[in-house]
């Protein structure tokens, strides 16, 4: 698998001068560590190149949205953004994908939130899935947490099949079959006559 990420990168970066390329694994995330010897032609003006890599690299190697997203962050904050900017552009990028909310921790913080987003209970483990970078800044390593709130999905498809307590679903009632003839009387019988209001007595 690092021998195929490695040859993607280098097809990727074959005219910006390819040196080389480090794959690192641990247990919460993968990093790709490029060589270029010219990096700012690799990157792409204003870093326009890694958004595009992010869905080739997620269809063609699995990686989780969330998680590409979070490396996106990490790219921004490395090439000297201010930390707002890149951090509501994350959010904003994740709800129009169709997430149900979505918050980014900075180094405890500094919290960017939006949407619905649940902490506590079970179904933490099946609607939020969370990703941790990390970045390396002149003033130390800075750690990252985005976490994405997954929409409830029957099919199980773009989210779990198991809905929030407080969900409701309103049923389409059942379309009324209307009598085409009147109806006179009941079982057949002879209509009944109209009851008339009694006289009150005056004074």
């Amino acid at each position: 698998v690092q021998i195929s990420k490695k040859k993607f990168v280098a097809d990727e970066l074959t005219e910006d001068g390819y040196s080389g390329a480090e794959v690192r694994v641990t247990p919460t995330r993968m990093e790709i560590i490029m060589l270029a010897t010219r990096t700012r032609a690799a990157l792409g003006e204003k870093g326009r190149r890694i958004p595009e890599w992010t869905p080739v690299a997620q269809k063609r190697f699995g990686f989780p949205e969330g998680s590409l997203c979070a490396i996106a962050l990490r790219y921004k904050l490395l090439r000297g953004l201010a930390v707002q900017r890149p951090c509501y552009g994350v959010l904003q990028f994740i709800m129009e994908s169709g997430a149900k909310g979505c918050q980014v921790v900075r180094a405890k913080s500094m919290k960017f939130v939006d949407g619905l987003m649940i902490h506590v209970g079970d179904l933490v483990n099946y609607y939020v899935d969370t990703a941790v970078p990390h970045v390396l800044l002149p003033q130390g390593v800075l750690g990252i947490k985005v976490k994405t709130m997954l929409p409830w999905d029957p099919t199980g498809r773009t989210g779990p099949k198991k809905p929030l307590p407080d969900h409701l679903s309103i049923v389409k009632p059942k379309d009324e079959i209307l009598p085409t003839t009147p109806i006179l009387g009941q079982k057949g019988g002879k209509p009944e006559p109209p009851t008339m209001p009694h006289p009150v007595p005056t004074a």
